[in-house]
């Protein structure tokens, strides 16, 4: 690899896609709090082969996604590991913003008409960049949404914690698989802020560490073991 480094920031409201090596680390840092990164991720190599949430979430026994989980494909491998996170949860249910919630909440912005002050939606920035790969809606899986924490109150509603993510939290994803990520950084679903926030984000990219025999990724639970089983397999010989 050329570069062993690379960093950018993404502005609040914008969609970003890359295809990132396996032993690359990936650092996501919330640059003024409040936040919101909504990913998918595919296999280069077979895009049928993208993030399962279900088998993530049930495989691992929680609700949410934070240091030491492993997200899987539905090939029951693994695209990458959390291996530092700072938030301690992240929203994996919620799916994304969309054209009407945005409009309901803030207001019609187009981009013929104001430019780079419009407002996307989460649903609608990944329509652009799975676009750039020949693949649409209904290769849309459900996705995680980086340092958005979700809640429920005494009637059971889920609300978004909105002082979950505070200015310089991270999260850092190692990459177990060549995978293709795409991102955004629209509002949360649940987000009730007065305004459209747009919220920045940096990222920070690097070349990981080895897999030692002791990762506290690897050995979270069995069925994580078992995921890196499967990762080594499909790499045998390559």
């Amino acid at each position: 690899m050329i570069n062993e480094e690379y960093t950018t920031t993404i502005a609040g409201g914008a969609h970003w896609s890359l295809r990132v090596r396996r032993g690359v680390q990936m650092t996501l840092t919330d640059l003024q709090g409040g936040a919101n990164v909504g990913m998918l991720f595919y296999n280069p190599e077979n895009l049928l082969e993208r993030y399962n949430a279900p088998d993530t979430l049930k495989c691992q026994h929680t609700f949410k996604l934070s240091e030491g989980n492993c997200l899987y494909s539905e090939m029951g491998r693994i695209f990458c590991s959390i291996t530092d996170d700072t938030v301690g949860w992240h929203d994996t249910v919620c799916a994304n913003s969309t054209a009407a919630i945005v409009e309901k909440k803030w207001g019609k912005r187009d981009y013929q008409n104001h430019r780079n002050s419009w407002r996307q939606n989460g649903h609608d920035s990944f329509l652009v960049e799975l676009g750039k790969y020949g693949l649409g809606v209904r290769d849309m899986s459900a996705n995680v949404n980086w340092f958005s924490k979700v809640k429920t109150n005494e009637d059971g509603d889920l609300l978004l914690d909105e002082s979950a993510s505070t200015k310089g939290s991270s999260i850092t994803l190692r990459f177990e698989m060549d995978t293709l990520v795409m991102l955004h950084t629209c509002p949360h679903p649940l987000n009730t802020a007065e305004n459209y926030p747009r919220k920045p984000v940096q990222i920070h990219m690097s070349i990981a560490d080895p897999v030692k025999d002791d990762d506290k990724c690897m050995n979270h639970c069995e069925e994580n073991k078992r995921g890196f089983d499967n990762n080594r397999l499909y790499y045998f010989g390559a």
